[in-house]
């Protein structure tokens, strides 16, 4: 009795273990983030969307990574703390700098070297940093953002660019953002599943878009995949992604 006992025993742990060791699915590593539109979204867009990210390095590697900064279109340099909200973000050309964090909407603003500290005039500066911020860190780090709060997901099957297959995912947008009428199409390499092109749409009835770009050039920045420096000359440049950086950064002009 007792070696039955102690063999069911050893069953029955076996088969916990066995539970607690099972390798998780693409769907459990990249868990949604509140708000994603997952009654919308088709499951075939959910895939890919967990696929992408995989490509990209995965879901513990871009929550790891901390410190990102790049230039965009030659325009301005930004730096963002992505585990705390804050971000710089200098405009040579008119002689700007903004202190923002992204999550309270509070900093500061230098203009010609002049700080500003009227409250409304501080606050319109404050959204427009971040509105700086919502386009510019699309354009480096939507694949990471596929399953955002307010996003709706939908595979469109394949299609060609440039004589080249791609799975197509669309992404929709329920009142989130600076322009929820959007959506955009990312076209993603059938077996890297990598994207590749983007395309994006002013108004989501719109058949037609507004520009189609490459996704390319990737690099692997301090273990995340990104896409800098791209074949059109577009987009963003001089990627760095840093696990410290001075406090400074984000407090001092």
């Amino acid at each position: 009795m007792k070696s039955q006992l102690l063999f069911y025993f050893i069953v029955i742990s076996w088969a916990i273990v066995s539970c607690s060791e099972r390798p998780k699915t693409l769907a459990e590593l990249n868990p949604a983030m509140p708000g994603f539109d997952t009654v919308n979204s088709d499951p075939g867009g959910i895939q890919l969307a967990d696929s992408i990210m995989a490509a990209m390095g995965g879901r513990e590697s871009w929550d790891k990574a901390r410190f990102i900064s790049w230039n965009f279109f030659g325009r301005r340099d930004l730096t963002w703390d992505k585990h705390t909200g804050r971000v710089r973000i200098e405009i040579p050309k008119d002689s700007i700098i903004f202190l923002v964090n992204i999550n309270s909407g509070e900093g500061r603003a230098r203009m010609k070297g002049t700080e500003i500290t009227e409250p409304d005039s501080l606050k319109k500066l404050m959204a427009r940093a971040k509105s700086i911020w919502i386009n510019d860190s699309y354009w480096l780090v939507m694949p990471f953002k596929i399953k955002d709060s307010g996003v709706t997901l939908k595979y469109m099957g394949q299609d060609t660019v440039l004589n080249n297959r791609f799975n197509v995912l669309e992404l929709r947008f329920n009142q989130v953002g600076d322009t929820p009428d959007n959506k955009y199409r990312v076209y993603v390499g059938i077996q890297d599943k990598l994207v590749k092109y983007w395309a994006y749409y002013n108004n989501a009835k719109q058949d037609t878009a507004n520009f189609l770009r490459p996704w390319d050039n990737y690099k692997t920045y301090n273990g995340v995949l990104l896409s800098a420096d791209r074949s059109d000359d577009g987009g963003p440049k001089n990627v760095k992604v840093e696990m410290e950086m001075p406090d400074k950064v984000f407090t001092e002009f």
